[in-house]
């Protein structure tokens, strides 16, 4: 569950609202129904509303749309209904990302999906490229001695074994040193 924070900003009669998902913080939550295009470049939340708690039911991205009916011709709408028990307690809340790209609302999209796992994104869920490769260690680098950075002190990481020698990498301040193998 997810308390919705009010914050009043600068008018105190102009009322807005965030709610924190992770590091990013989204605007809204405003009733489904309340909500009129445009929306351009960002990815959204559906909350069911239980009292002052919301609940993640589904999360998407939109590249761009006028469309007024962009959420009630969703395929997944009725999901969310049988969620929240009542198209009344549906909220949107969005996170705008005017400049990015649409891998960089795939990664967001992600990082959420992947820790609260909404009931009504049961398909559709985007690939992430890798940003990282993952390589074996041989073994026999395994039981090197393990050894300080003479930089920094951090503890240095063998990376590549040369054959009579072995290549560490600093796991701090990233200078490499090669040790002869024995």
């Amino acid at each position: 569950m997810i308390i919705w924070e009010k914050k009043n900003r600068e008018c105190p009669k102009i009322l807005s609202l965030s709610i924190q998902i992770l590091q990013y913080e989204f605007l809204g939550p405003i009733p489904l129904d309340e909500w009129g295009p445009p929306m351009e470049k960002l990815v959204y939340l559906i909350l069911s509303r239980d009292m002052d708690k919301f609940s993640i039911t589904y999360i998407g991205d939109c590249d761009k749309t006028d469309d007024q009916n962009f959420f009630t011709q969703n395929s997944n709408f009725k999901c969310w209904v049988r969620q929240s028990d009542s198209e009344k307690s549906l909220y949107l809340a969005i996170l705008p990302m005017f400049e990015s790209s649409n891998d960089q609302r795939r990664s967001v999209f992600n990082k959420i999906i992947t820790h609260y796992k909404p009931p009504c994104n049961s398909e559709g869920i985007h690939e992430s490229k890798l940003d990282y490769v993952v390589q074996k260690i041989k073994e026999s680098s395994l039981e090197q001695k393990k050894f300080s950075c003479p930089c920094c002190g951090s503890e240095m990481k063998s990376e590549k074994d040369l054959g009579k020698s072995t290549l560490y990498r600093c796991t701090g301040c990233g200078i490499s040193d090669t040790k002869l193998n024995s």
